[in-house]
This record gives structure tokens, C-alpha cells and sequence, in this order.
């Protein structure tokens, strides 16, 4: 239940106002009347009439309190609404190589990644949403899933050397595509994220692009690292030390890839502009939501308002008879 005029409610103030007035006027009345002695009288139990000498002015209370309900117009809805929705099916096909660790992005690549990631799947509400991890083999962490709890659970335990080292991005697109070869989504969706370039696997990155493009899927690339050089630790027996390697990302192979499928290649060189980069994918991989919404509105004032009536009706009868009051 709602109200149309719910700033009606503030004339409830005035009660208060009206019960100080009343119990005023009540004690004065009391106290105009002078006798020498109340004392015969004092022994008489009180009356019923007497104790319920306030009665009417309860009634004409709650009946006000009610009016003012009535006023603010009480309503119910009975709403139904139709959406046509079409999802996308994703999948996350991340770089879980030892060369993630680097820390040119804050904490370091891995996490800043699945970080972002998380962010990405919060804001996909309508999608099917998969993660492929890779490194030297690739495997696949969650299948296509509209479960975004169960995602982001299985994110969050992505870490390197789940599977022997090395950088085989045709495998992690090979496995990927297969995530989505029975998809019958009309958009379907590969998001790569690396740091290196491929040396490993059995399958060449380019002829698993064509696969992928072959089965109406759209490859975006993201290569992650500054430029230059990047700090890696490296844990020695006098604890941790940092060494700056070279960043060597295969963005030609990287930007062809993106392209062959019609998908788009980016560069991140800090979690900020890796953000960005979700934030535009997630722009352009958007479907419409057709809403049909049907309301109807019921009054519910009657019953207020009746009830108010009643209470005001009773108040004046009861003042007018038993609770009549002599000038």
C-alpha cells in the first residue's frame, strides 16, 4: 500500500496541539466550581460515566487520525510487466602464466585482473558467464553460467601454477570456443587477457581465431604490462627481491586475432586503464530489454474514510446523551 498525498501526514501534528487544549479546558472547567468542603463526597466511589468521561474525545482523536488517512488516498497496486531478454554468452579466457606475478599493475597483473574481472561479471546481470584459465595447458574453471555467485566464488581461486607454466594462447582460445560451440546465443563472446606471447600448445593462435570466427564468435584481446620493463619479485633465502624484466607483449598477433573475429584489441598498462577497458567492452556488448508494463490502480480510501465517520458520528451521539455536559 501506498499513498498519493503522503505531506497530508504532517497534519497529524495538530493532535497533540488538540489534546493540550482539551485537558486545558477539561481542568479549567473543573476548577471553576468552588465549595467549602469536599469532604462528604470524597468517600463516593467514581462512576463509570465518569471514568470514561474521555472517551469522546478519543473517538473524535482517532476519527481525525483516520480522516487524515482517508486524504492522503491509500492505493494498491497490481502491476505485471513482460521482458524480452537476450543474454550474451561469455567467456573469460585468462593468462595464468608466472609472469602475471609482475607488479607493474598494483597488487600485480593477476590480481588486478581478476579484480576487474569480478567487476565485469557484477554488471552482466542477463549473462551466461564462463572462465577458461591458462598458461602452459588451459582448462575450463566455471562453464557458461548465469550463477554470478558460483563465478565470482571460482574467480577468486584462480591463481598461477594451477597448470605447468608457459603462455599457450591458442589452447586457452581452443577451450574457450568449445565453451561455447553448443551456445545458442545469437552473441557469443570471448574476452583474452595475456602478458606474453604464445609458446606453447599444439595450436596455433590465429587458426584457433578462425575457429572461433568460423562459429560466430567475437574475440576481444587485452594485452596487460607497461611498457618497458616491470618489477618481478623473486624470493631469494634473504627474502623477497624485485627484478625488472622486460615486457613482451605479441600485440601484432594480439590485434589480429581481435580483428579476424570483428572484436577489438587494448592495451593496459595499469589497473586503471584495465578497468576502462571492461567498461568499454561492456558498452559495446549490450543487448535491448523490451519492458510491456501493465498497472492498475485501486483506491483504498473507503474504508478510512468510513471509519473516521463512524468514530466523529459516535463521539457527537455520546455527547449529546450520556456524556452530555451541562453549561
Amino acid at each position: 500500500m501506498s499513498f498519493a498525498h503522503p505531506e497530508l501526514f504532517w497534519l497529524l501534528l495538530l493532535l497533540p496541539g488538540m489534546a493540550y487544549v482539551y485537558f486545558f479546558r477539561e481542568q479549567k472547567r473543573v476548577t471553576d466550581f468552588r465549595f467549602p468542603t469536599i469532604q462528604h463526597i470524597h468517600p463516593l466511589s467514581k462512576t463509570a460515566r465518569v471514568r470514561m468521561r474521555h472517551v469522546p474525545f478519543l473517538l473524535r482523536a482517532i476519527g481525525l487520525v483516520l480522516l487524515i488517512v482517508a486524504l492522503a488516498r491509500p492505493q494498491s497496486f497490481d502491476s505485471e510487466s513482460k521482458r524480452s531478454i537476450e543474454g550474451i554468452d561469455i567467456v573469460l579466457c585468462l593468462d595464468i602464466s608466472t609472469s602475471m606475478a609482475a607488479e607493474d599493475l598494483k597488487p600485480n597483473r593477476i590480481d588486478a585482473a581478476k579484480k576487474v574481472a569480478s567487476d565485469f561479471v557484477e554488471k552482466r546481470e542477463h549473462d551466461r558467464i564462463g572462465i577458461v584459465p591458462f598458461a602452459g595447458l588451459s582448462f575450463t574453471q566455471v562453464p557458461l553460467t548465469t550463477d554470478h555467485q558460483v563465478i565470482q566464488s571460482l574467480l577468486g581461486q584462480v591463481e598461477m601454477r594451477m597448470v605447468e607454466d608457459g603462455t599457450a594462447i591458442g589452447m586457452g582460445l581452443a577451450t574457450s570456443t568449445n565453451r561455447l560451440r553448443e551456445s545458442e546465443a545469437k552473441s557469443k563472446v570471448i574476452i583474452l587477457l595475456t602478458d606474453g606471447q604464445n609458446n606453447r600448445g599444439e595450436i596455433d593462435p590465429i587458426t584457433a581465431a578462425q575457429a572461433a570466427k568460423a562459429m560466430g564468435v567475437r574475440i576481444y584481446t587485452i594485452g596487460v604490462g607497461t611498457r618497458g620493463t616491470a618489477p618481478y619479485p623473486i624470493e631469494t633465502v634473504f627474502g623477497k627481491r624485485y627484478q625488472n624484466v622486460p615486457v613482451s607483449i605479441d600485440e601484432d598477433m594480439l590485434t589480429e586475432i581481435a580483428k579476424l573475429t570483428g572484436g577489438k584489441y587494448y592495451r593496459a598498462t595499469d589497473e586503471k586503464v584495465l578497468a576502462g577497458i571492461y567498461d568499454d567492452i561492456d558498452r559495446l556488448e549490450r543487448t535491448k530489454i523490451q519492458v510491456e508494463e501493465y498497472k492498475e490502480t485501486a483506491e483504498l480510501f473507503t474504508p478510512w474514510l468510513a471509519s473516521a465517520l463512524l468514530c466523529l458520528a459516535l463521539e457527537a451521539l455520546l455527547g449529546l446523551t450520556w456524556f452530555r455536559k451541562l453549561p
